[in-house]
């Protein structure tokens, strides 16, 4: 699978200065950390879930989380599971080319069970989503993921959610965080991701945010996330990907802000009309928080809707400007640091404070590719969008 692998060769060879790579399943951990992208969710008990992962892979979905958790009712549980094993036999049947799979569960218990009842089909399974995880909790989750391992003899990854209301009291956080950072650091190599449940961080406090508010406009939830960074997303070793949390919207509604989209870049790419359903649909906020979480220390996106996928995509490609930079601040000559003007002439790039950064740019741009001088956002969201 590539990032942009649905859209037709002529049109990536117009768009990047370099193309996205192949990966796979069982590629490195470093890189598919990074390639998750928007992990777009789906109730375990869509009654046509086979073809809806089939569906989302041709539209450019690498990963997919089958959510047997807070997407369906506590009733629908036993059905789920049974779903889930006989759409996965049927991808396997077929030999479907399917994005990166996981599923999440509720308990741990559900782990070795499920790996036991997928049979041969469990080839298809990247991992487990492991909900509410705190240092208590999620040891036993991650217990179950390792004897399931040693069950299928295959890589299995999890990627824990932090969503506890420990995390986000004040009085509790800071000793839950070191509790999630020590068992983590334990499990380390299974540990693909850190997923934010901001969701449930607003429940917590009865909140929600509107389309025109970002996660990093609710501050209570804007300093978890910090906090989270922080203790957690560390560029010196001990830190993991974290992703950025759900977008819930996907449907016009009444807009009590002025939209947030400018019109310059749509104007310069000819794009007006994509702007304008940009703006019916909510997502120019979408937008506007995926770049936030970047600036924040975020990487990929949850997504409870295909239409978020290809905006997550289109503003995950590194610009040639970017790369630019971080190639200058990694050249071997520069080791002994320094200051350089960018050969773009507009910043200063300094060599050791900029190295993290640079080195995690080229990473991103390995996976989702680096734009042409002239390609910007718009172009890769039209050609993203022709090609779902």
């Amino acid at each position: 699978m590539r990032h942009f692998g649905h859209i037709p060769s002529a049109v990536r060879a117009g768009l990047f200065h370099r193309e996205p790579v192949d990966f796979t399943a069982d590629s490195p951990a470093r890189t598919l950390a990074v390639a998750l992208g928007a992990t777009l969710y789906s109730p375990a008990t869509r009654p046509r879930l086979a073809d809806a992962v089939r569906k989302q892979a041709g539209r450019g979905v690498v990963s997919m989380v089958l959510c047997l958790e807070d997407s369906i009712s506590d009733a629908d549980v036993e059905a789920g599971e049974a779903n889930l094993v006989q759409h996965f036999a049927d991808l396997a049947a077929d030999g479907s080319d399917v994005p990166l799979l996981f599923i999440r569960v509720r308990e741990p218990h559900q782990i070795t069970d499920l790996v036991d009842r997928l049979g041969a089909s469990v080839r298809l399974l990247s991992g487990f989503v492991l909900p509410k995880f705190t240092e208590s909790r999620g040891r036993a989750f991650l217990e179950a993921l390792t004897q399931a391992e040693r069950t299928t003899g295959r890589r299995l990854f999890a990627m824990p959610v932090l969503e506890s209301p420990d995390l986000l009291h004040l009085e509790t956080r800071a000793e839950t965080l070191a509790g999630i950072a020590s068992i983590t650091d334990k499990y380390r190599d299974r540990v693909l991701a850190l997923r934010l449940g901001v969701t449930d961080f607003c429940s917590a406090y009865g909140l929600r945010r509107s389309p025109d508010m970002t996660a990093y406009d609710i501050k209570i939830v804007a300093n978890v996330i910090a906090d989270v960074v922080n203790v957690l997303g560390r560029s010196d070793g001990t830190g993991f990907t974290v992703t950025g949390p759900v977008w819930e919207y996907f449907r016009p509604g009444e807009r009590m802000f002025k939209p947030q989209l400018r019109r310059s870049p749509f104007l310069e790419g000819r794009a007006e009309d994509l702007r304008t359903a940009l703006i019916e649909h909510d997502l120019d906020g979408l937008l506007r928080e995926i770049e936030l979480d970047r600036a924040n220390g975020l990487l990929g996106k949850t997504c409870i809707h295909p239409t978020h996928v290809v905006p997550v995509h289109a503003l995950s490609v590194v610009s040639h400007e970017e790369w630019s930079d971080a190639q200058d601040i990694l050249r071997p000559e520069r080791d002994g640091g320094g200051v350089l003007r960018s050969a773009y002439t507009n910043k200063m790039n300094e060599v050791k404070p900029h190295r993290a950064w640079a080195e995690r740019t080229l990473l991103r741009a390995e996976v989702f590719g680096v734009a042409k001088e002239d390609v910007g956002f718009v172009d890769l969201l039209t050609a993203g969008l022709a090609g779902s």
